[in-house]
């Protein structure tokens, strides 16, 4: 496999460092930890998939936009849980109706669409 680009190193330390941020401002907080964790997480596999993707190419990729689609679907979901309850209810319900739309198109466009 080829080995990532300065952008992709350079975008991961922005990641690390961020989280490493975040991390530090919500110690004492375990459910804030825990999403930064998990988010982190989220991201990394997703990377990890879509480097895949390119490298089996659209014919044998049918698994990995499966992966791609749940990793998304559940970063956009997860966003979506930590906003709608700092908004006014129905700010919160556009919110998630909003997410669930995402979720949605994303399906659509990589398992329906032509």
């Amino acid at each position: 496999m080829d080995r990532p680009s300065a952008l992709t190193k350079l975008g991961l330390g922005v990641l690390a460092f961020n989280s490493a941020l975040a991390i530090y401002n919500s110690w004492g907080d375990t459910g804030s930890v825990l999403f930064v964790l998990a988010a982190d997480a989220a991201l990394l596999l997703l990377f990890i998939c879509l480097r895949e993707f390119e490298r089996v190419g659209r014919a044998r990729g049918r698994n990995i936009k499966v992966a791609v689609w749940l990793l998304t679907a559940l970063l956009t979901g997860m966003f979506a849980s930590r906003v709608a309850p700092l908004m006014p209810p129905v700010v919160a319900a556009v919110i998630w109706a909003m997410a669930v739309a995402t979720a949605a198109g994303g399906f659509w466009t990589f398992f329906l669409s032509p």
